[in-house]
């Protein structure tokens, strides 16, 4: 039986609000407008801060659990994929590549699945940290899809895009690899 402290404990709590908040994107990208488009940014932002806050506190004050090392990367999952997945009806991003990188995130859990039954863990690594902070930036940008302080929100988003995009792929093929010669031992 799961302790209630497991389930119920700060970073845990901060992790299901990251999760309360995609509701929002379906609300706000149903008209997304120069000004909604700019509050869901910003919105999206503050969600995607917490994932550093949980953390941050699950670590200082010895808090992590089994609960919030699931809830962590499904939070994070959850929150860039469904923003992704509802701008491509709007036109922000391409379909092929949202689609890639939801194939990429569902091998990499199964991935992680397999080898956590056979007792590999295989922890997130820099290159996985480096590709959620380009997606990160890149779907806070087309969010925000207007220009804003001079500058093509839309293209800045879109370069980042593929920047993480290629982070996402080289990261996918790391974990695999990392798998295969841990289980292969």
């Amino acid at each position: 039986m799961i302790a209630k402290r497991e389930i119920f404990n700060l970073p845990n709590t901060i992790t299901l609000m990251r999760i309360s908040a995609v509701p929002f994107l379906f609300i706000l990208l149903a008209s997304p407008g120069e000004f909604w488009s700019l509050i869901l940014a910003i919105l999206f932002v503050a969600a995607a801060i917490t994932d550093l806050v949980d953390g941050y506190i699950a670590r200082k004050y010895q808090l992590v659990t089994t609960m919030g090392k699931f809830l962590d990367p499904i939070a994070d999952k959850l929150l860039i994929s469904t923003a992704m997945i509802l701008m491509i009806p709007i036109g922000r991003i391409p379909a092929w590549l949202v689609a890639i990188t939801i194939m990429r995130d569902l091998v990499v859990d199964g991935v992680r699945s397999i080898a956590s039954s056979e007792g590999i863990f295989i922890q997130a690594d820099r290159l996985g940290k480096q590709k959620t902070l380009a997606q990160t930036v890149a779907v806070t940008a087309l969010l925000i899809h207007y220009p804003i302080f001079g500058a093509d929100a839309h293209l800045v988003g879109m370069t980042i895009l593929y920047i993480a995009f290629l982070l996402t792929i080289y990261s996918g093929m790391n974990y695999c690899i990392k798998f295969y010669r841990r289980a292969g031992k």
